[in-house]
């Protein structure tokens, strides 16, 4: 079983992969700013909770070091918070994440599906009539997924999920694309909540996208 940390775990997405985590039976360490507002009695023995800074390299390397895995999972609320949070956390996590060299755990980062492809050469930001919330939002994960790129000494991974993520069923099923946003039948691009956490975890285990981008959305 793997030792996983997870910064954000108090927010929607981040508290449904420490779920899947532990219910897989892994140790889940829950990182976030105030431990008191954490709710262990929600999740199984295995999980524990630390106080971290995302933002700060030095928090980043404390946590991360002895760990499998580190997850980020933080989210600045409005598109303004996103954009002073989502971009800056992706550089320090790296910083954090060299200071233990060879070392460091694997980095998987929840992305946003703003600059997945619709077609070739066009994205999901460039539908018009978004929001310029919206648009900073998607913008704030697009620039924090270019910084990644630019990195080739840390094993990331950034998984974007479908255009619509919320809560739902857990099926266990999904699909995955690298690029392209992914939709059903119907024509819609969803994930519930709980199957993307799914779709986290098994990348954990089964290491399929070190350094690159993917996707996922139901089937």
């Amino acid at each position: 079983m793997a030792s996983i940390a997870v910064f954000g775990a108090n927010g929607t997405i981040g508290s449904a992969v420490v779920a899947e985590a532990a219910a897989r039976g892994h140790r889940v360490t829950a990182v976030v700013r105030t431990p008191s507002r954490f709710d262990t009695a929600r999740y199984p023995a295995e999980v524990s909770v630390e106080r971290g800074d995302v933002l700060d390299p030095a928090d980043v390397t404390r946590v991360a070091a002895g760990r499998d895995a580190l997850v980020s999972a933080v989210g600045g609320g409005d598109g303004p918070g996103h954009r002073a949070l989502i971009e800056p956390a992706a550089r320090a996590l790296v910083e954090g994440l060299r200071r233990l060299g060879g070392e460091a755990p694997r980095l998987i980062s929840v992305g946003g599906a703003g600059s997945l492809e619709t077609a070739p050469g066009t994205r999901v930001w460039d539908a018009p009539g978004l929001p310029e919330a919206v648009l900073e939002i998607m913008h704030a994960h697009g620039d924090a997924l270019e910084y990644f790129r630019t990195v080739s000494d840390v094993r990331w991974t950034v998984l974007s999920p479908a255009a619509r993520i919320g809560p739902g069923e857990r099926t266990g099923r999904y699909r995955t694309a690298l690029e392209q946003l992914l939709t059903d039948a119907a024509g819609e691009s969803r994930i519930s909540v709980p199957d993307y956490a799914v779709a986290l975890v098994d990348e954990i285990e089964q290491p399929e996208h070190i350094g690159e981008r993917f996707t996922c959305g139901a089937l």
